[in-house]
């Protein structure tokens, strides 16, 4: 109990913890986007409940992780060698869930091509409850051993890495309908976020061979075609509305 207050009345460890939350949920955009994409597979009212158990999902696998940090301090450790460059259990599991996201965008984006040329008479395909959420549950694998490193760089008790991922899915489960609906209702946008899909699958094939590309670096490129893109949709807006104001004129 003296421990625990201790911990508690310590401006160092609410620092980590303040600074642990902030990094939980800037990762965590990544996997707010890729739900939903996966979700979005399927019928409209079936999607924020699985939105939401893939978040409660990416949740206990962080908290599962977390539990196992003795064994978590060791994936990084080389299991074998290829071409003279050490491979470890996390090196498989980023390539692997990095191949994931790629060959999911890419087919995202041929049925986005392929499927502009349908007529509206034709009646949506919906994936599976199960194999969605089973997508989702294999990208939460994924992305947990992300954010888990790095709240094992950032703090140093683990009930202070427990406590910012809790709340950091809390804020995601927040915010995943309002993003997926702003997704939904602008199409531009959705193949915006499997380009992002598709960005995020090399960095982590990229991470996996041991040629990490700098955070910043991906944030940066998504924030700014984000602004791009936001700005086409104003000029998009003005264009619509100036149209309609000189056929309401005539």
């Amino acid at each position: 109990m003296t421990d625990i207050l201790q911990m508690l009345l310590d401006p160092s460890v609410w620092a980590s913890f303040v600074t642990l939350c902030a990094l939980e949920v800037v990762l965590g955009f990544d996997n707010l986007v890729l739900i939903t994409i996966l979700t979005d597979k399927l019928p409209p009212h079936r999607r924020s409940a699985a939105r939401r158990l893939g978040l409660l999902m990416a949740l206990v696998t962080r908290v599962l992780l977390l539990s196992l940090i003795f064994i978590l301090a060791h994936l990084a450790d080389p299991l074998f060698n290829v071409l003279g460059q050490d491979v470890s259990f996390r090196d498989i599991v980023l390539i692997v869930g990095g191949l994931f996201l790629i060959g999911k965008g890419t087919m995202e984006i041929h049925h986005k091509i392929e499927g502009a040329s349908e007529t509206g008479h034709t009646s949506p395909k919906y994936a599976g409850f199960s194999l969605v959420v089973g997508q989702i549950i294999i990208m939460d694998i994924v992305f947990s051993f992300d954010s888990v490193l790095t709240a094992i760089g950032v703090a140093e008790h683990v009930e202070v890495m427990i406590a910012a991922i809790i709340v950091s899915v809390l804020f995601m489960l927040a915010a995943v309908n309002f993003i997926s609906d702003f997704i939904a209702k602008h199409p531009t946008l959705k193949v915006l976020a499997l380009s992002y899909m598709l960005l995020i699958g090399m960095a982590l094939v990229g991470e996996g061979m041991h040629q990490e590309i700098p955070k910043g670096y991906l944030y940066f490129a998504m924030a700014f075609s984000f602004g791009v893109e936001g700005v086409n949709m104003l000029i998009r807006r003005k264009h619509k509305a100036a149209i309609e104001k000189a056929k309401s004129d005539n």
